[in-house]
């Protein structure tokens, strides 16, 4: 069997020789559609202009306006940018639209150093191109410790403290730019610390939006000086005065408080608020209540002081306290300091009564008491002169042996004369 397949595969080989016709336009056939696209593609590379490797964008950056612009080529058929900043290493990428030839981007710190890469598509090539952008100075000079805070709704403080190797010539200077606006106005009122910038006053904050970008730079005669910067939420920075029109109404089991939300730099609704009220304890209410509080409390009552402070609901910065409210009825007070002068004097009247009952008790119990008077039998009648009886007593006590011997004369009376 295997002998008889041998010899057929044979035979069939000689009937189709290697130089047939068939086979070879067969062959050329397929070659012919393998080659042509191949052949197309070389000629399309042929065709393509030579791009310069070494060719620059020259890319720009503008810290004012946060603007990267480069140089135009033409045939740019799509092409993006980034900001990758070196601290937080997080890349913001932005599509470039059309042929325009420079990106946009919003406000953002850049005193810690940022990269910027333009990446174009050229003739259907990529090139790209990075621009570092780094702060100069010397380490340590720039501006620390910065912070603002918005208060009374109109009214902003920024401070500082000097770099802690700053020269003694540093001076600082501030400025402050609207994100939306791109408005930049220097500090119009600086406070000092000898002689030296270290904080901004500003009564006029209306031309501030949303986002606003600050930038304190320096200068000094002896070093180059580092700036800082920094993009701040004013809604974060804003405190809020406390709540107004406190009143409070009290029945015979509850006292019931009602506020008035305080004015902000912009509108809030009711439920961007929250409220501290400070009475026996410390009670946090939401805004979502209707600035309202139903506070237990029975009648008779003591008198209770308020307090209340308010704060954005999502973040627990708490404005200043409001001026003490007293609410409550003061007849349980009144009665009890009634209680307290009754039994003050009360116990006044019998200590002076104890003490002179004590004294006159003293005198009577002394440890000489009088001696009782010797009464005149004789003159019993009549006025005694008592200060000659003490006076003759005081004279003869002590003289228990001696004998008093009364003599009596009787005198002849003699005749009257005629």
């Amino acid at each position: 069997m295997w002998g008889q397949r041998d010899t057929a595969r044979r035979n069939a080989v000689l009937a189709h020789p290697a130089g047939c016709p068939r086979r070879l336009l067969t062959t050329a056939l397929l070659l012919s559609l393998l080659l042509d696209p191949a052949i197309l593609l070389l000629r399309e590379h042929q065709d393509l202009p030579a791009l310069d490797q070494n060719a620059s964008l020259h890319v720009t950056f503008d810290p004012k306006t946060m603007t990267l612009r480069w140089d135009c080529r033409e045939n740019v058929t799509s092409g993006e940018c980034l900001r990758t900043t070196h601290k937080e290493n997080s890349p913001v990428k932005k599509g470039i639209k059309g042929k325009e030839c420079r990106c946009t981007f919003q406000d953002h710190s850049l005193h810690g150093g940022v990269s910027f890469t333009v990446k174009v598509n050229i003739d259907q090539r990529w090139i790209s191109e990075t621009l570092v952008y780094s702060n100069p100075g010397v380490e340590g000079t720039a501006a620390q410790n910065f912070s603002c805070l918005i208060y009374n709704a109109d009214f902003m403080n920024c401070t500082w403290a000097k770099g802690q190797a700053a020269p003694n010539d540093i001076q600082y200077f501030l400025y402050i730019r609207d994100s939306k606006k791109k408005i930049e106005r220097e500090c119009p009122r600086y406070l000092s610390d000898s002689g030296t910038h270290v904080g901004c006053h500003l009564q006029n904050i209306s031309g501030l939006s949303f986002y606003s970008y600050f930038l304190v730079n320096g200068t000094s005669q002896k070093s180059g000086i580092q700036f800082f910067d920094s993009v701040l939420m004013l809604k974060e920075i804003e405190r809020y005065n406390p709540p107004n029109n406190i009143t409070v109404y009290c029945n015979e089991s509850h006292c019931f408080i009602q506020w008035e939300k305080p004015r902000t730099r912009k509108t809030l609704s009711d439920r961007e608020f929250q409220y501290q009220l400070d009475i026996q304890r410390q009670i946090v209410v939401s805004g979502d209540l209707g600035n309202k509080y139903n506070f237990p409390s029975p009648h008779p009552r003591a008198t209770h002081i308020l307090k209340m402070r308010t704060a954005d609901a999502r973040r627990a910065e708490w404005g200043t306290w409001s001026q003490p409210v007293q609410f409550g009825s003061e007849e349980l007070e009144s009665s009890l300091v009634h209680v307290y002068v009754l039994v003050v004097l009360g116990t006044l009247v019998c200590g002076l009564m104890l003490g002179c009952l004590f004294k006159r008790f003293l005198a009577r119990h002394s440890l000489f008491p009088p001696i009782p008077r010797i009464k005149d039998k004789l003159n019993e009648n009549q006025h005694v002169d008592h200060e000659s009886l003490w006076e003759k007593f005081t004279h003869d006590a002590g003289k228990a042996d001696r004998e008093d011997v009364l003599t009596v004369e009787e005198v002849a009376q003699g005749p009257a004369s005629g």
